[in-house]
């Protein structure tokens, strides 16, 4: 018997359930999949009273994890009372999708948290304010600098920061 691609794809589609063919069942129940988070490279970093470890997260048929699941989830896998001392950034999906593996950082408390942890990463978690500066502010405060050498020049932008 010659078995060609048509054939064993009507045997297929006519042998499954919902009258769909079997590769379509097949994606709609990864879809389901639950998603696997690992945690390697584990760390206590008793100087910046920190946790940091790499994360790892499996999510076949899913696209991506979000960072407030991710949080969520560590938070209870590590006894930690308040997620917002929890920092997850830097993830990069694996090519093909499926993985993700990005880095995670547990302080011991929101203050040392917002002791050590960059602006910008405070912003994101919603720990701190952007301070919305207009345009011309930040190019007059950049030809003001332009104009002054050494120093002087940082002294010139706290002078800048002190009028406002």
């Amino acid at each position: 018997m010659k078995m060609g691609f048509q054939s064993s794809f009507a045997e297929r589609s006519s042998s499954s359930s919902r009258g769909l063919p079997e590769y379509l069942l097949i994606s709609a129940k990864m879809t389901d999949a639950k998603v696997t988070i690992k945690t390697r490279k584990f760390m206590t970093n008793r100087l910046l009273s920190r946790k940091q470890f790499v994360i790892d997260v499996l999510h076949p048929g899913k696209a991506n994890v979000s960072k407030a699941d991710l949080k969520k989830n560590l938070a209870e896998m590590y006894g930690v009372r308040d997620s917002s001392a929890i920092f997850v950034f830097k993830f990069r999906t694996h090519f093909g999708g499926g993985k993700s593996t990005g880095f995670g950082l547990i302080y011991d408390s929101v203050e040392n948290a917002k002791k050590y942890e960059p602006k910008y990463r405070l912003i994101r978690n919603g720990l701190d304010t952007k301070v919305e500066r207009s345009r011309k502010q930040l190019k007059e405060r950049k030809n003001r600098a332009k104009k002054i050498r050494g120093v002087k020049k940082t002294k010139a932008g706290d002078a800048a920061k002190k009028k406002k």
